[in-house]
């Protein structure tokens, strides 16, 4: 073999298992059994506000201390725990995406995504409406 190929054949060696690995690290959302399970391990979780259950955050006694309850996509309930500060119409969403982690019977997450409702979806009803007749 010329040495060209063999560099070449080892090049794409390392790009596969380069790719092996990184497939690894993509994350998949998770419910806060299987984070239990992953305790420590950094995962998303994906669920709804439980407006049911109460909401702390007193920025006068910490400012960067948030606890809510969240319910998974699986029903169940559980406690969580940010450490920052609350963010903005934080009750409207709809759905909320969790970066964190378990500790203990609580989930400790440093990031918060939020899917709130739409603003324009009472327009669209109102022009399917109109549409129709």
């Amino acid at each position: 073999m010329k040495k060209t190929s063999i560099i070449l054949l080892v090049v794409i060696a390392v790009c596969v298992a380069g790719m092996v690995m990184m497939v690894g690290d993509f994350s998949t959302y998770e419910t806060f059994a299987t984070a239990r399970k992953k305790e420590g391990k950094k995962i998303h979780v994906i669920g709804a506000l439980d407006k049911g259950k109460e909401v702390v955050y007193d920025p006068a006694k910490d400012a960067n201390y948030f606890s809510f309850f969240m319910k998974d996509k699986s029903g169940e309930v559980t406690k969580v725990v940010f450490n920052g500060t609350r963010p903005t119409d934080f009750e409207k969403s709809t759905e909320l995406v969790l970066t964190g982690k378990m500790v203990g019977s609580e989930f400790h997450c440093d990031k918060i995504l939020m899917k709130c409702p739409s603003k324009y979806k009472d327009e669209q009803t109102a022009y399917s409406a109109q549409k129709d007749i």
